[in-house]
């Protein structure tokens, strides 16, 4: 279904009529002006008001980019749709549709995470990842609000970015390396109430977070 922008719009309604559009002109003019510019140009819409819509730079642009891309992911399945599959499979619905939502512009999101993986912008990116991997949590249905609410996030977060990392230079047929790819990474997280056992347990390793997702963001395929 086709959507259009209001007769007088609102910034925040430029902004997200544009965003689904502009990674494909970052990935040829960069995440920069430029590209709202012809983004706006493409989509019929006034050039001025679109440089007030994204006038804070290009984290801003990728920021409202990944929101249009999560928007997409939430209208792939219905909730009796996800209320039907096992978990394991919810997430991975969740995470592929997500991936599917950028395929068509791999370069615009190489170019994202470049900017993104710069030391002034590692606040923002991880609040970006944070907020993709608690989108779908929230979509499969979890409601955990105690210490679970944040390992599951903390995992997931490790999980999609390692996949993200096969996915940009995927190119086997229907992107079926980077799904192998995400169906160990999710056995990882679906072994991990095994792990947690370690927690509260007597004696043994004391149980590190940033080391279990350390191993799964770097662990050989």
């Amino acid at each position: 279904m086709s959507v259009s922008l209001p007769e007088d719009p609102t910034l925040d309604e430029v902004r997200a009529f544009l965003a689904p559009g502009l990674a494909a002109q970052a990935a040829f003019d960069g995440w920069n002006k430029k590209a709202v510019l012809s983004a706006a140009e493409l989509a019929g819409v006034d050039q001025d008001l679109a440089r007030l819509a994204f006038n804070d730079g290009p984290v801003d642009m990728i920021d409202a980019w990944f929101q249009a891309v999560d928007a997409k992911m939430a209208a792939k399945y219905s909730a009796e749709e996800l209320a039907g599959m096992k978990i394991r499979e919810r997430i991975k619905a969740l995470v592929e549709a997500r991936l599917e939502a950028m395929a068509a512009d791999r370069e615009g999101l190489r170019r994202a995470l470049a900017i993104l993986a710069s030391p002034p912008h590692l606040r923002k990116a991880a609040k970006m990842g944070w907020r993709a991997a608690d989108k779908m949590w929230r979509l499969a249905g979890d409601t955990a609000t105690d210490y679970n609410h944040y390992t599951k996030r903390t995992l997931l977060s490790g999980v999609y970015g390692s996949t993200i990392s096969v996915f940009l230079d995927d190119e086997s047929k229907n992107y079926s390396e980077t799904k192998a790819f995400l169906d160990r990474r999710i056995e990882n997280v679906m072994q991990f109430e095994k792990v947690k056992a370690r927690v509260t347990g007597r004696g043994g390793d004391r149980f590190s977070m940033a080391r279990f997702v350390g191993r799964l963001r770097y662990r050989g395929a």
